[in-house]
């Protein structure tokens, strides 16, 4: 019997192309001391597309803008919720996008935030070997977030690439 396998983000890096989807998100400037204070925005996302009776259709993505290592300087955050479509006449505290396909390379974090820069290198590397370029723009995918067992945790990890 033949088992059938499942297209999932991988442990290792791979390249790959994310097709467009619609957000409803919230943008801030942050610097990486302040990620933090943006976690209870989630869970208003939920209760916005609840409140609009949209379809939210995935896990909560962080999008990080123009984000290159240095702890010190601000960087552009967009906490999104992934929803199956955009209503024409929104008028709320929130932002509507439907975004361009995504080329980057991804990988499967699993485990505690803390240990997410050691994920970061192994792109990072892997980046560097195969000549590709960051493109400024990174993404996290929370497919589990497990504040009470951070083992748990599953992120897939996306960096743009030009």
């Amino acid at each position: 019997m033949e088992t059938a396998t499942l297209n999932l983000p991988h442990t290792t890096p791979r390249v790959t192309e994310i097709k467009s989807i619609n957000f409803l998100f919230h943008r801030a400037e942050v610097k990486i001391s302040d990620l933090v204070n943006q976690i209870p925005i989630a869970k208003e996302l939920f209760k916005e597309s609840v409140r609009l009776d949209l379809h939210p259709s995935g896990p909560i993505h962080w999008h990080y803008f123009g984000f290159m290592g240095d702890e010190s300087k601000p960087f552009l955050l967009e906490v999104c919720l992934p929803v199956a479509s955009i209503p024409t006449d929104y008028d709320g505290k929130f932002h509507f996008k439907r975004t361009e396909n995504f080329k980057c390379v991804s990988l499967l974090h699993e485990g505690g935030w803390q240990e997410i820069p050691k994920s970061y290198g192994i792109l990072m590397e892997y980046m560097k070997q195969h000549q590709l370029n960051p493109s400024g723009v990174t993404r996290e995918l929370y497919i589990n977030a497990d504040f009470a067992n951070p083992e748990s945790n599953v992120t897939e990890i996306q960096m743009g690439i030009n």
